[in-house]
Formats: structure tokens, sequence, C-alpha cells
């Protein structure tokens, strides 16, 4: 056994629980995303956090606040405790003494994909699933072809016609099935939707099954850790269908449960394109839920959702955190990659170069200082958009 202390899950938006060991998607009431909650005054006890060094370098290390019972169901690469680097070089162009990067181009198959993907995997094999179908913009399609040949599951994936080839070639070389869409992942949604019924998929499209989101969560804890448990000032991260950020406001809100942490938080700050910013719009007008962004495109693919299920936990975390959302334009994105790879020889995915590009944008809305502790996220690495590049 894993020592996990999951108990059930809950619906995020009207409060309905489910048992932790029914097979679901979303809320049956509402149609919202789901969260698994764990007994954490059990799980303090099981995982005294000045013990933790001595784990394994993963994102299993926090198992007990994992939602895998059954050690042989875990379905892993080695994915997370991704490098914190301090980027002294890219800080001083910009004037700050504290700017990190989080690292998650290190993860399996090239990205932070790998951690969710592995999380609801491997719930689905405790599960017992066979088949699984996703809408995919790449990266997720890639970590989720890999873990599915892992666990022996056959993997059903549709990404948009334009996807770059990088990410189909991946995906078919692990095994999966590959089906390219002429449209956005949205209309790869539909069709997943309109035949896993028949076709007999688990569908682990964004937020529309409850584990993704607990791999993403264990940014936030290696986060409070790699700092020796002071989170930082600021976070700023790429946004596109959110879990991550959705991931680590949850981690947070646990770690100060079970005693690891204060009430202090960092400003959340969602980054996305001027081609496809419905959370920005949204934040702007003071909604709870994002319009449908129309006409979407960007090159950073992976930030071309127009249309989050979880954008009210998105806009949540944001505000609730004195945070922020503001957009970029592809340009300022691509030579955040660039000024990111001279700097500090990291070659990035597009999405993570709005983080770089925000920078600037930020400092003259006076919504961050120079002397704050402040954590970009690189969501994944650049090899696979060389022809976004070229």
């Amino acid at each position: 056994m894993t020592e996990s202390t999951f108990t059930y899950l809950e619906c995020t938006y009207c409060g309905k629980t489910y048992t932790k060991e029914t097979l679901i998607n979303v809320c049956l009431d509402c149609g919202k995303p789901l969260f698994a909650h764990y007994d954490l005054k059990k799980a303090a006890l099981r995982m005294p956090k000045d013990q933790l060094r001595f784990r394994e370098s993963t994102m299993w290390r926090y198992r007990e606040v994992m939602p895998v019972e059954n050690e042989d169901h875990i379905v892993s690469l080695g994915e997370g405790w991704t490098p914190l680097v301090h980027a002294k070089r890219l800080g001083s162009e910009f004037g700050f003494k504290h700017l990190y990067l989080k690292d998650e181009s290190l993860n399996p198959t090239g990205s932070f994909k790998a951690r969710g993907m592995s999380a609801a995997i491997s719930q689905a094999k405790e599960k017992g699933v066979q088949k699984i179908a996703i809408p995919t913009a790449g990266n997720a399609g890639g970590a989720t072809a890999a873990y599915a040949a892992k666990a022996g599951m056959e993997a059903h994936i549709f990404m948009p016609s334009d996807t770059p080839i990088a990410f189909q070639v991946e995906c078919e070389q692990n095994g999966a099935r590959v089906e390219k869409v002429d449209g956005l992942i949205s209309d790869c949604s539909k069709i997943v939707a309109d035949r896993k019924e028949t076709e007999g998929w688990f569908d682990i499209s964004t937020l529309k099954e409850p584990y993704r989101v607990e791999g993403k969560k264990t940014m936030g804890y290696e986060l409070a850790e790699q700092f020796e448990w002071t989170l930082p000032d600021v976070v700023i991260y790429p946004t596109g269908g959110g879990t991550g950020l959705i991931g680590m406001w949850k981690a947070f809100n646990e770690m100060e449960a079970m005693g690891w942490i204060g009430p202090e938080r960092p400003r959340m700050i969602s980054v996305q394109t001027e081609g496809c910013a419905p959370i920005v719009k949204a934040f702007e007008e003071n909604k709870d839920h994002a319009d449908m962004f129309e006409n979407a495109h960007t090159l950073a693919y992976g930030l071309r959702v127009p249309g989050a299920i979880g954008d009210f936990l998105i806009l949540n975390a944001i505000r609730e955190s004195n945070g922020h959302a503001l957009a970029v334009s592809d340009k300022e994105l691509l030579d955040g990659v660039f000024t990111l790879g001279r700097t500090e020889g990291i070659f990035a995915a597009p999405e993570a170069g709005t983080t770089i590009a925000v920078l600037t944008k930020l400092l003259g809305k006076g919504l961050i200082q120079k002397d704050e502790r402040i954590v970009l996220f690189i969501t994944g690495g650049g090899t696979k958009y060389v022809d976004v590049f070229s």
C-alpha cells in the first residue's frame, strides 16, 4: 500500500460528494470538475515534512496526499522534483535579485504534463480502465501515449491538424492511435465526448477527470520544499486549461492544513496570449466565468484553449491571491524564449516564453517589485516546436 489518505471526491462548484471508488469524470449534477480530498491530519503524521529529504526524487514522494492506494498501480517514469533554478543572468536583464525558474522541461516527455498523466493513468489503472482518450494541443498527448504504454492501456489521441508533427510522431511511436482534426482543441474535445460511450473510452481531458490536477499540484509542494517551506512572493504561470495553477493553489491549502506552511500565499499571475485570452478578458471584466474566446490563434499551442472548464477555479486563485492576468503577443513570447535561452541556456516551449515576456508589463503596472522572490514556470521544452522557430 502507498499510505495514501485519500477519502472522497467533491464537486468544486456545487459541493456534491462521491466515494473514492467511483469511476467518474465530472460532477453528475452540474458538470463541473471534482477534487480529491484527503485526511490531512493523518497525512501530516505519516509524512513529516522534515523526513521528505530521505524520499525518492519524484512527485510520488508526497504519496500520502496522492490518490493511488496500491503501490502496484503507480505508473511512473520518474516525473517531478524538477530543478528550481536561480536565474541570475536573466534576472540581471530586468534588474531582479531573486528570479527563479521552475524547469518542467526536464520531466519525462519534456513537459509538466507528465505529472498529470502519471496521476490520472495510475488512478485509471487502479480502477481497471483499459482504454483512454484525450484531446490535446501537443504535450498532453505525448505524455498520455507514454504513460498509457507503461500501463498497458490503449490510448486514443485527438489533436488539431496544425499541431507540430513532432507531437504526432511521439504519440505514434509510443503506440497511441492518433487522429488529426481540422479545428481547435475544443473540436477535438467534442469528438471524444461524442464517441467515448460507444468506444468504451475513459476521457482524461483537462479537469474532466479528478486526478490530473493531483499530479500537477505537486509543483506547489515542490516549490514549498525547495524554498524550505517559505513560498515565493509571486508565481507567473502560462495558462491554457489552467490545471497547474489550480493544482498549486490546492496544494498550498493542503500544506497549510497539515501545518507545513502559514496562510501567506504567492500572488498568482496568469499569462495568456493576445490571440487566445479568455481568462485575461474575464479577469478584466470581473466575471466569475470566461466566455468562449472567438477565433483563437497563437503559436503557443498549449495556450490555444478558447474555453477552460476550470475557468472559475483559475479566476478564484488569481483573485484570492491578489494576483493578476495579462496577455502578450506571439512576437513577445518568441522573444522571451530567445532571451531565456541566451541568458540561462534553457530552450523553452513557446508557452514558457510568455512568462519572460510579461515581466516588463508587470513591472510597468507596479504588480511586481524587483526585490521580490518571483518564480517563472517553464512548462515544457522547445525541441518539439522547432518548426515554430524556423
